[in-house]
């Protein structure tokens, strides 16, 4: 599913354009960026929680040479879904197969 889809389905879904609904949807999205930049936390209650955590500087291995590279720290986005969108997933899934 792409951008797009999404957009089409929440547009279908409210009944605004598929113009106003991916603003919606690009906002939602630099509203999400601008937050974890921030070094914030997002939660959205029955689905899920954006963070960023911490990589500590490693040692690692270049596959290709052999040779032991240093690999700074740095700071990622995670993403962990909430219980209840888990478990309407599995629910969903085991009834289709």
């Amino acid at each position: 599913m792409t951008k797009a889809d999404v957009v089409s389905i929440v547009a279908a879904q409210t009944g605004l354009t598929k113009q106003e609904t991916e603003t919606v949807v690009d906002g939602f999205i630099a509203a999400v960026i601008e937050t974890l930049k921030a070094g914030e936390h997002i939660e959205i209650r029955g689905f899920g929680t954006f963070n960023v955590r911490k990589k500590n500087k490693r040692l690692a291995r270049n596959p290709r040479t052999g040779e032991q590279v240093i690999v700074k720290e740095k700071f990622v986005p995670t993403f962990k879904i909430s219980k209840d969108f888990k478990n309407a997933v599995s629910e969903k899934l085991k009834k289709i197969k």
